[in-house]
């Protein structure tokens, strides 16, 4: 499935991810967590992350990447149902509308729930969820990830939108 939209900087192509795309998304998953959380432990090696990525994450998920006309990576999701396991940007096209796109799409796809997590120091990510009609439903200690790092819970619904 493709589906092309108009960004602030020009065309942007969401599609569906394939098995060739492990690497590349692997890349920018670690790029972007190194940017914008960098307090975050290391918990994997870069070669362990691939293997997830290629076995556990494409597989097992919906993910959509968001991508120039001319084929350059930007972002990707990740969807599990009405959970959004993954939503990451290359840390050079923040704030440009791509993670709004990828949102409108999770949305879309999910069809009228969804759900998150995010660490309870990105707030940059926790604005962003919350600019977009999420709303904090529970925090916790950290015990349930392998960062050990306190997260929230967030939940949006279309009846909220």
């Amino acid at each position: 499935m493709s589906r092309d939209d108009s960004g602030p900087d020009g065309r942007v192509l969401l599609r569906e991810a394939t098995a060739a795309d492990a690497g590349p998304l692997t890349r920018l998953f670690l790029d972007s967590r190194a940017a914008s959380m960098p307090y975050l432990p290391k918990v994997h090696s870069d070669e362990d992350t691939l293997a997830w990525m290629t076995h556990v994450v494409l597989p097992g998920t919906t993910v959509r990447i968001a991508e120039t006309g001319a084929g350059e990576l930007l972002g990707f999701a990740s969807l599990d149902g009405t959970e959004l396991e993954h939503l990451y940007l290359r840390p050079d096209a923040r704030r440009r509308g791509i993670g709004s796109l990828l949102l409108a799409e999770a949305r879309r796809l999910a069809a009228g729930e969804l759900t998150l997590y995010v660490f309870q120091r990105n707030t940059d990510a926790r604005a962003f969820y919350e600019r977009h009609g999420f709303t904090a439903v529970e925090f916790d200690d950290g015990s349930r990830n392998e960062e050990r790092m306190p997260d929230v819970r967030y939940r949006w619904t279309a009846d909220r939108a």
